[in-house]
């Protein structure tokens, strides 16, 4: 299955449980012009306002409380621990950037 027939699907769904209903600017076409930014700064825009985190968003805040937890770790075994995961969490972050990078090619 093709990527856009997912996500077509997706809102389609979201449509029907009327998770579109009463959002900011509801029925009226969206500034797509240059003065309005990027195609991803408009996504994001429209996602904060119907009180959405992106994952990327959600994943940075993660490594940053995670880089903070792993320097505040005291022993060898801890900091390896909290290493792993802060590895894990930065290998999200980039595999969603990247998917982000290679969908806004297509």
């Amino acid at each position: 299955m093709k990527f856009s027939d997912l996500a077509e699907r997706q809102i389609l769904k979201a449509q029907m449980e009327g998770q579109f209903d009463n959002l900011k600017g509801a029925g009226k076409p969206l500034d797509l012009d240059e003065s309005a930014g990027s195609a991803d700064a408009v996504g994001f825009r429209i996602m904060a306002e119907a009180g959405v985190v992106p994952r990327e968003v959600a994943l940075l805040k993660a490594v940053e409380q995670q880089t903070a937890v792993w320097r505040d770790a005291v022993g060898e075994d801890e900091r390896k621990r909290e290493a792993r995961k802060l590895a894990e969490l930065q290998l999200r972050l980039d595999i969603e950037q990247e998917a982000r990078r290679r969908f806004g090619r297509v």
